[in-house]
């Protein structure tokens, strides 16, 4: 359905094609999503920033996650998945999932904070979920840090995911929702796990 991520977020923007010129902050889910956002905030000629959620990933399953945490401490924790972890498990996964996320956001955001968010339309934007575990800590953060409207836009979500996230965001922008969906990775062409050098590549565009 998708060349690549560019491809995605040339068309998912011009789905937002309604937010050009408003007070809008796009936030992109790295390191998948920071291409897509990419192109999405330079056709609104919106500022563009990354915000940092990492899955909650099984110890002998890693693909597979049981929640999400968010860079300021939301976190999700799905109860039916975690009842088979103990607490010392569950708590050492969160431990060294904030450590990840500390680094990312002096490697890719080079320490910076958010952008202040404070009456502002905010849109978050990644390549796809799954889960959607990490774009619902996304979503907290958001609402702790006070946005005016919160949109969650992706290229490729699936239906059970995409119905539960209209319930607590304002808007939501999906292109494709596939009727057998396994993976974000179905819907695209050329996809690849995306480095931190390709992040920091796309980051240096928008200065």
């Amino acid at each position: 359905m998708f060349k690549d991520r560019r491809d995605a977020g040339i068309k998912l923007a011009h789905a937002l094609a309604k937010y050009k010129g408003g007070n809008v902050l796009v936030l992109a889910i790295p390191r998948g999503g920071v291409e897509v956002a990419y192109q999405v905030a330079q056709f609104l000629g919106a500022d563009l920033s990354l915000l940092v959620s990492r899955k909650l990933p099984y110890p002998d399953n890693p693909e597979v996650g049981f929640g999400a945490v968010a860079e300021d401490g939301s976190t999700l924790i799905f109860g039916e998945a975690a009842r088979w972890l103990s607490r010392e498990t569950v708590e050492r996964i969160i431990k060294t999932q904030i450590e990840e996320i500390g680094r990312r956001i002096e490697v890719l955001r080079n320490g910076r904070p958010l952008p202040a968010m404070a009456g502002r339309t905010v849109i978050l934007v990644d390549d796809g979920l799954a889960m959607g575990s990490t774009m619902r800590v996304a979503v907290a953060l958001c609402r702790k840090a006070k946005a005016e409207k919160i949109i969650v836009a992706v290229p490729v979500a699936g239906k059970e995911v995409a119905e539960g996230l209209t319930k607590i965001v304002d808007e939501l922008v999906v292109l494709e929702t596939p009727p057998y969906f396994y993976a974000v990775a179905q819907v695209y062409e050329n996809w690849y796990d995306v480095p931190d050098e390709e992040v920091l590549a796309i980051m240096e565009r928008v200065k």
